[in-house]
């Protein structure tokens, strides 16, 4: 058995394939319509989620994991002798890191260590997989975070919103913008940095485009590019998705070029057919 266990939580969409071949722990964020709180992919999944949008109007509020919740999760395994590895959903974006930092500490110090992913999505998922491949391998704890630090600071993480209902429901655009915006057809480029989501770019006419653009973006960098790991994480477009992930196959040599699919927090800060690109540079 090996002595660390590693947790993420629900915002990092890694396949539930990859979850099991690594054996690592998922904690989930919360999806909560009025008074009925929801597991993200446990009690809810996104097709779920939507329809409920669609018949109330609304989006449902999300939030982190309690403190009580980590200590849950992680006390058994320390219970055990082992110690927890937890990257977690960017501080900027969630409570989540603090209070599996306050969890770690109640279970006594050492026994749990907290890294900030400064990501979302697979953009967590990436640094995730490369510390259980590391510890796989025989890698130190001390050396596995070492790499999750260097590798969180070389994500690229990329997404096209397809409409931007959910960014007027969330309250992230006016009407006025979401009406000019759908009459214009436009999608906008989300990108991480430093750990936010950062509106990079605006794409206007066809999905077509907009889906060659966001390939071209990561092909234009393919030399710098770590080709061990490629993500196509999509919310509900899996035509698309396998389309990009194929391309991306060719024309990468990338060693895994991964489908994964938005969880309900994810998708609900950026709707359907909202679809990206993350990897990792060298």
């Amino acid at each position: 058995m090996n002595h660390i266990k590693i947790f993420s939580d629900s915002t990092c969409d890694l396949p539930k394939s990859l979850l099991e071949r690594y054996d690592i722990g998922i904690i989930p964020l919360y999806v909560t319509f009025g008074d009925d709180a929801f597991r993200d992919g446990v009690d809810m999944t996104p097709p779920e989620m939507y329809k409920r949008v669609e018949e109330c109007g609304k989006l449902p509020k999300t939030s982190s994991p309690s403190p009580a919740d980590f200590m849950q999760a992680f006390e058994p395994f320390v219970k055990e002798g082992r110690n927890i590895l937890y990257i977690g959903l960017s501080s900027h974006l969630s409570s989540t890191i603090q209070n599996a930092t306050i969890a770690g500490e109640m279970l006594g110090e050492g026994s749990v260590t907290v890294i900030d992913s400064l990501n979302l999505s697979t953009g967590i998922g990436i640094p995730v997989l490369k510390a259980a491949m590391a510890l796989e391998a025989g890698t130190s704890l001390e050396d596995t975070v070492k790499l999750v630090e260097d590798v969180r600071g070389k994500m690229e993480t990329e997404f096209i919103i397809d409409t931007l209902d959910y960014l007027y429901k969330g309250g992230r655009c006016s009407g006025l913008q979401n009406l000019i915006g759908s009459l214009l057809r436009i999608r906008p480029v989300i990108k991480v940095v430093d750990g936010k989501m950062t509106p990079a770019n605006k794409i206007r006419g066809k999905r077509e485009k907009a889906l060659e653009q966001l390939k071209q973006n990561a092909l234009d960098h393919v030399n710098e590019m770590d080709k061990d790991i490629v993500f196509v994480t999509h919310s509900l477009s899996l035509d698309d998705a396998q389309m990009l992930q194929e391309e991306l196959k060719q024309k990468t040599g990338a060693k895994h070029v991964f489908l994964s699919d938005c969880g309900c927090v994810i998708s609900s800060h950026c709707g359907p057919n909202t679809i990206g690109i993350v990897y990792a540079r060298k």
